[in-house]
């Protein structure tokens, strides 16, 4: 391959099988013959990775090493990878080896076939029956919920042209998420089904927490329809006040059943009282991102690097 290769990975925790990673690529580089580079970020972990980073780099010099102050996040990691590749193909890959190197010259191949992104889609995961469910559960209601067409399966795993990167770049959102802008962009895009490995050693560094927050800002950021939805709530909760108040005023003067009302009182405060959190959370959540926007923070600080 005559085009220059950039396999981002963005590390946590890693240190312990951050070596099998670099041996896996390395074996791919030569057999493919490929101009590469290797962007690592240490997404602040807790162990040593970026010492490993460091120590790989005297043995792979095409390594670039990027230490992140603090822990930023997955996509942050990625973005920040993003911003720092200079190939002609650029690759994203976890650290576990759950998206092997192995696969990507499949999907380099989609690239040369004159496609500008060639994403994964998942088909088997060794994962348990509990995150199986709430992976697919997400994907098919953001799918159903968002404004633009995002893939159902689809991660972070593709690879993508140069042009695409930089029109992701493009998009400096505090919160991003970015298969969502990987999809956006646009462009010339195919799915390539993969049957994805098991974590090679050590736990997932995405926590329940970290799972919910890539949930929400995958719906808040792609779409309408929460916010839509209050108002649906709202003629709902209209319809619903005008036919009881029907009833209520039937019963009374034609069929002169007495209005007790302490419960009836009770269950509607409770059920509108709720419904009110409800929207002013869903309205919230569009505001925080709002003043997250406006403050233009910087997304990402960066410690140290090797190589950049």
């Amino acid at each position: 391959m005559s085009k220059k290769v950039s396999i981002l990975v963005p590390i946590y925790n890693s240190s312990q099988f951050m070596h099998l990673l670099m041996q896996a690529i390395e074996e791919e580089r030569l057999k493919n013959n490929w101009a590469l580079e290797v962007v690592l970020v240490d997404d602040g972990s807790r162990d040593k990775s970026y010492d490993k980073i460091e120590e790989l780099s005297k043995i792979y010099p095409y390594i670039k090493g990027i230490k992140l102050s603090k822990n930023f996040g997955h996509q942050i990691a990625v973005k920040t990878a993003l911003s720092h590749c200079t190939g002609d193909y650029i690759a994203i890959i976890d650290d576990d080896l759950q998206d092997p190197p192995s696969l990507l010259p499949r999907f380099f191949a989609k690239l040369d076939e004159g496609y500008d992104v060639a994403y994964g889609i998942r088909k088997k995961r060794k994962e348990s029956l509990i995150k199986r469910l709430a992976y697919s559960s997400f994907y098919r209601i953001l799918k159903g919920m968002s404004d633009i067409y995002i893939p159902i399966d689809s991660g972070d795993f593709c690879v993508m042209k140069k042009h695409v990167v930089d029109n992701m770049l493009k998009l400096q959102e505090q919160n991003p998420f970015l298969r969502g802008i990987r999809a956006w962009v646009g462009f010339k895009q195919i799915g390539v089904e993969y049957e994805r490995s098991a974590r090679i050693d050590g736990q997932s560094g995405y926590t329940l927490k970290k799972l919910l927050k890539i949930a929400i800002d995958g719906i808040f950021s792609f779409s309408t329809a929460p916010i839509r939805l209050i108002t649906l709530l709202g003629f709902l909760g209209f319809s619903f006040a005008c036919i009881y108040s029907v009833i209520t005023i039937y019963g009374y003067f034609v069929q002169k059943i007495e209005t007790k009302g302490f419960a009836t009182l009770v269950i509607l405060i409770s059920f509108f009282s709720s419904l009110i959190l409800i929207c002013l959370g869903i309205i919230g959540e569009y505001i925080v991102r709002i003043y997250d926007e406006v403050r233009q923070r910087p997304y990402v600080v960066i410690e140290k690097t090797i190589n950049v």
